[in-house]
């Protein structure tokens, strides 16, 4: 029974991340490398969700997402 609830908790992570390598895999080559930062903010988002859970993780993968603009310099920015 643990293992179900387990399962069921991480499911929200797993999801968010699942869309974020889609996003990698289908949108990221067409639309071309824009991230002023390292590592990019796509790979910041799957790390923040790895670090901190669905909720907080998400949080900061969007407050990254918003920095990322071109009148920020950017630059290495980890989770």
């Amino acid at each position: 029974m643990s293992f179900l609830w387990a399962a069921l908790a991480s499911l929200p992570s797993w999801l968010l991340i699942a869309t974020v390598r889609l996003y990698q895999i289908f949108l990221s080559p067409v639309l071309g490398r824009q991230c002023r930062f390292t590592p990019t903010c796509s790979q910041y988002f799957i790390l923040a969700v790895q670090k901190y859970g669905a909720l907080r993780g998400a949080w900061r993968g969007v407050l990254r997402i918003c920095r990322c603009h071109p009148f920020h310099p950017g630059g290495y920015d980890p989770p």
